[in-house]
């Protein structure tokens, strides 16, 4: 496997090198990077490796700046010590966010999902794709939900719905101004009648829309927490089981 390490610190780069060498001997680290610049112009003149671990912070910026001058198609697991760019790295191809310093454990999990994205790219489902194909190209979703609070019926545009969440067996949406309303839906069952687009159930108490997200924070094991607005009665977090479709959700 080629690996490139975009990486400005060369203690932290021996560092991952040394823990890749553990994991597999036989990859092979094909370059160093300390800049954007130096990033750039090495991707322009050499072909995509398997694979590349990236920092944020390097020598001359911002390593997201490297993807407003070069489009890449590979994976990549980003590590550093700051975790408020999660979000941003799940936009560019992200595989894992590793905060620093590096456990072997997490680098491991994260190679793992590295094999299962390269083994499901080489070599496709025909028959899952043949079925995709011959789907309807259409679906019908809820535009508005009609509550009942007490004699009232109100209409709720789904468009102003922050999110969905369960609690002591009922369920209740939110909206975007901070009114919780009861429902007589599940959750189940809410996930066939609003967008996959526009919402994503990130654990079994909480359905959540896009633009809710405020920030994401990484913790220790790939976890994630997740700040949504209006502010929610309890912490959320991102189901482990849900982190990959999650991402690929983020990055839509």
């Amino acid at each position: 496997m080629n690996v490139i390490l975009i990486e400005d610190e060369d203690r932290t780069a021996r560092q991952l090198e040394r823990l890749l060498k553990q994991y597999d001997s036989t990859i092979h680290i094909l370059a160093q990077l300390p800049s954007v610049s130096e990033t750039v112009a090495w991707f322009n003149e050499n072909p995509l490796p398997d694979l590349a671990f990236m920092d944020i912070h390097l020598e001359d910026g911002l390593v997201f700046k490297v993807f407003e001058q070069v489009q890449l198609t590979l994976p990549i697991i980003f590590t550093t010590a700051y975790d408020e760019y999660v979000l941003k790295a799940f936009k560019v191809n992200s595989i894992d966010y590793l905060l620093k310093p590096i456990d072997y454990d997490e680098l491991v999990a994260a190679l793992g999902k590295f094999k299962t994205v390269r083994s499901q790219t080489a070599t496709p489902d025909l028959n899952a794709l043949l079925q995709l194909l011959q789907r309807p190209q259409t679906a019908s979703f809820k535009e508005r939900f009609m509550v009942s609070i007490g004699t009232k019926i109100h209409s709720v545009e789904v468009a102003d719905i922050a999110y969905f969440f369960t609690e002591e067996k009922a369920t209740f949406l939110v909206n975007k101004a901070g009114q919780f309303m009861p429902l007589e839906y599940s959750l189940d069952q809410l996930m066939s009648l609003v967008n996959p687009a526009h919402f994503f159930r990130v654990n079994r108490q909480f359905l959540i829309a896009r633009p809710t997200i405020q920030t994401i924070q990484a913790y220790s094991a790939g976890k994630l927490k997740l700040n949504l607005m209006p502010a929610t009665r309890e912490e959320v977090f991102v189901s482990m089981s849900r982190l990959s479709e999650f991402k690929d959700w983020l990055g839509r």
